[in-house]
């Protein structure tokens, strides 16, 4: 049996600039919904189409200078690539912050918690 390699850390890009990722989780939300109908068997019998929602829960590391302006982010491109080669890329394109937040403790580096959501996703 061969040996399977499976995809490991990643890069993100912000508009080009490479930013220092500590946590990173995307949900999608397909946009379907169940359809009830009345009928005999007492039971959902479809679906309908609706509009995707891409959220990207984001932690990074608050840098001393240099930092971007989180809370002004709209229209950004943010590129998600693994760092081994022969991985694909992935985009999400037209992504707007809905929430900043900051986080300090003892042990860990200061971190900035941001909500992102996205209008479209691209795998290159």
């Amino acid at each position: 049996m061969a040996l399977q390699e499976y995809a490991g850390a990643i890069v993100l890009e912000v508009d080009g600039k490479e930013v220092e990722v500590i946590d990173l989780n995307v949900n999608t939300q397909t946009g379907r919904k169940l359809v009830k109908t009345m009928n005999k068997s007492g039971r959902a019998k479809g679906f309908s189409k609706g509009i995707a929602e891409y959220d990207l829960d984001v932690t990074v590391a608050i840098p001393l200078t240099g930092d971007l302006d989180w809370a002004a982010i709209e229209g950004a491109k943010l590129t998600i690539y693994p760092i081994s080669p022969g991985g694909k890329r992935e985009s999400y394109l037209d992504c707007f912050t809905t929430q900043v937040g900051e986080k300090y403790s003892v042990d860990n580096e200061a971190r900035r918690d941001l909500k992102i959501q996205s209008l479209r996703n691209v795998k290159e």
